[in-house]
């Protein structure tokens, strides 16, 4: 089993956001501090490592399902909306934010667009991660 799955996935996400913090490529742009990160959201994100951490959870999800779009992690870092008296509903967080990243990850060397998956047709499969990636987040402890 691979050291990224040995420790808790909070813990992980952490260290591999101290590591990403060290990479010019990782740095958030100037927008992020005005803006939600998604629909759902009341106020602008706070958390001032909030980027960092945001990567080091995207390029976990590629290490763990192999090939993965902005479309599903929109799904997955979704919320609910608070609709005053009526009931809550799910809404889709920001692609904005995640398709910086992955481009700030191809940039890096740690994705790339995935070619050639049996079943896509003329699409854009996903991202999945290189040799490179895979090494970089597998020397974390």
């Amino acid at each position: 089993m691979s050291s990224v799955f040995e420790l808790n996935a909070q813990e992980y996400n952490l260290k591999l956001a101290e590591a990403l913090k060290a990479l010019p490529e990782f740095q958030a742009p100037e927008w992020s501090t005005y803006v939600k990160s998604g629909v759902a959201k009341e106020r602008p994100i706070e958390d001032l490592e909030f980027w960092q951490k945001r990567a080091a959870s995207i390029l976990r999800q590629i290490y763990k399902k192999k090939i993965i779009g902005v479309s599903r992690l929109r799904t997955k870092y979704g919320s609910k909306k608070s609709r005053g008296s009526r009931p809550e509903e799910f809404r889709r967080a920001s692609g904005k934010i995640i398709r910086t990243i992955l481009q700030q990850a191809d940039k890096a060397g740690f994705t790339e667009l995935a070619k050639g998956v049996k079943g896509v047709k003329d699409k854009k499969p996903g991202r999945q991660l290189t040799a490179k990636g895979k090494a970089f987040m597998e020397a974390i402890h």
